[in-house]
């Protein structure tokens, strides 16, 4: 008679299981249970290849909106932040960075601290090939970005504006989206972190690639519970948007979800640039040079988050403050040459 052999399972398996068992046997995971999942693997109670299987049956699913949400509330438990911290009204997420164009982005975000809104924008670098990275980017243009949450908080009481990458916010998250040149995908860590808003703004704007992570994204945010936010279809997935398409904005306004689309700002698309030399971008900051399509791509960015933030009532006016902004900015003392 052979001996049976009784092997005890792993606390972990409970959640592989629920979205793995088959095309019949699986579900999606509650907000609960997505919680509880994220807070084992950001503590590090998971073995590498459950964490794999696990991200990978994710990315194949998709994310739903309460896990989303689960996972996001597990995150922040996670992110220490100061007693001490600065009251942040705008937060920026950077993770896809850009390939077919500049981050005029950028631009967009040190326009509003210029004129007093707090922005704390985190995001990641290097994960992908060919791609060009908020961190590096700033550093370029003689930005220094931050190396951890107490040097973003006192940055941004002097300056209005932070960038912290997810290094030094949340080293798991890190180490799980350094995992995209192993595994070839990316994985639900890249929606999660969009929307970990650590410093509790109340006014969030998020960049997708695929439009069909919108209203994912916008969902999750009403179930946290989240008063602002705008997301679209970024360019390259970044928070800037083309102005020469047409930009759909969904919203959580004050709980309620949103949405509105801002016609495209030019008759004709524009010629993309051969060679994207981010010095362009102090080049137009200061007045040097001339670039319609990345003067209106900042101002119009710009724009989005002016209306998110009350500022403005309709897309029209917004987008005639942002230009008053733009025009009126202080050009000598920011940007390296």
């Amino acid at each position: 008679m052979v001996e049976m052999t009784s092997y005890e399972e792993h606390p972990f398996a409970e959640y592989i299981r629920i979205i793995g068992k088959g095309k019949n046997g699986a579900r999606p995971l509650t907000e609960e249970e997505a919680w509880k999942a994220m807070c084992m693997i950001l503590r590090d109670e998971v073995e590498p290849v459950q964490m794999g299987a696990f991200l990978m049956l994710m990315r194949m699913k998709e994310e739903t909106p309460e896990e989303v949400s689960g996972f996001v509330r597990a995150t922040r438990d996670c992110i220490e932040i100061p007693e001490d911290a600065p009251q942040v009204d705008l937060d920026w997420s950077s993770y896809a960075g850009k390939r077919r164009h500049l981050p005029w982005f950028i631009l967009s975000t040190l326009l509003l601290a210029q004129n007093g809104t707090t922005v704390f924008m985190h995001g990641a670098s290097g994960h992908t090939n060919g791609r060009i990275y908020t961190r590096d980017v700033l550093a370029a243009l003689g930005i220094t970005p931050c190396t951890s949450i107490a040097e973003a908080c006192s940055r941004m009481k002097q300056e209005n504006f932070a960038y912290l990458d997810i290094e030094f916010l949340c080293p798991k998250m890190h180490e799980i989206i350094e995992l995209r040149p192993l595994m070839g995908l990316r994985s639900p860590v890249h929606t999660i972190a969009r929307s970990i808003n650590p410093f509790h703004a109340p006014n969030v704007m998020q960049g997708i690639f695929h439009p069909g992570y919108r209203p994912v994204h916008q969902e999750a945010a009403q179930l946290l519970g989240e008063a602002n936010v705008a997301v679209i279809k970024g360019e390259g997935g970044e928070i800037e948007r083309n102005p020469d398409i047409p930009c759909l904005v969904q919203r959580v306004q004050h709980g309620r979800l949103v949405e509105e689309e801002w016609p495209a700002l030019f008759k004709q698309r524009h010629v993309k640039a051969d060679n994207l030399d981010v010095q362009q971008l102090a080049g137009l900051w200061r007045g040097e040079i001339e670039d319609e399509y990345g003067e209106a791509a900042v101002i119009s960015t710009a724009a989005i988050a002016l209306q998110l933030m009350g500022k403005a009532e309709t897309a029209d006016e917004a987008l005639e403050l942002a230009h008053a902004l733009w025009e009126n900015r202080a050009r000598d003392k920011t940007l390296a040459a």
